[in-house]
């Protein structure tokens, strides 16, 4: 409808802002959806799918990120995958947002029946009167980004910790998987036999 629109040479300029606007929110709409739920997600696991994620949000964000995972990648519970992923989203949304820190440094991990994600930057740290708020886990302390993200992994019997100095902020998400791993194992065996 906006395109369609004829305006005099006064509102012109709003009217082409008004369009280049909606393209904008289209885009970022679309951006979204995907980054939600992507399908490399459930198409090739975790450790790809934030390989993906890390590279398009460097390009977006021009912050260099440096990223370690497992060279054996162990497929985990979706909702396990789910929750570390959008951790990841809104832990690097907050490193852009607000540490102007121009390096992140990425490592997930599984071992001893744990699968650990860590964010860490190299920006100017969270106030400590924040950081105690966080941690004492105020309600909306944060906004919803933070809580959220807390309450999705406390629901996988998992913790969340966040240390902050002048030298960056470290978020650091542990949820037990052992009886997933167990369970991965098992069912791979169970192909391998039926091939043999």
């Amino acid at each position: 409808n906006l395109s369609q629109m004829t305006a005099s040479a006064a509102e012109a300029d709003l009217l082409a802002q008004s369009l280049k606007l909606a393209d904008e929110a289209l885009a970022e709409t679309r951006t979204l959806s995907y980054l939600l739920h992507p399908p490399l997600l459930d198409e090739a696991g975790l450790a790809s799918a934030s390989q993906a994620f890390l590279e398009g949000f460097s390009k977006r964000s021009g912050i260099s990120v440096e990223f370690k995972a497992p060279k054996d990648r162990v497929r985990l519970s979706p909702d396990v995958e789910i929750t570390l992923f959008r951790v990841l989203q809104e832990a690097l949304t907050n490193v852009h947002k607000h540490s102007k820190s121009t390096r992140a440094h990425i490592a997930l991990a599984c071992e001893s029946g744990l699968v650990t994600l860590t964010v860490n930057d190299e920006g100017k740290g969270i106030r400590q009167e924040l950081l105690s708020r966080l941690r004492g886990n105020e309600p909306h302390a944060d906004g919803v980004g933070l809580s959220g993200m807390r309450e999705r992994v406390r629901e996988l019997g998992g913790e969340l910790n966040i240390e902050s100095s002048r030298r960056g902020t470290t978020l650091i998400v542990m949820i037990p998987v052992a009886t997933e791993l167990q369970h991965i194992e098992s069912a791979t065996e169970k192909r391998q036999g039926s091939v043999a």
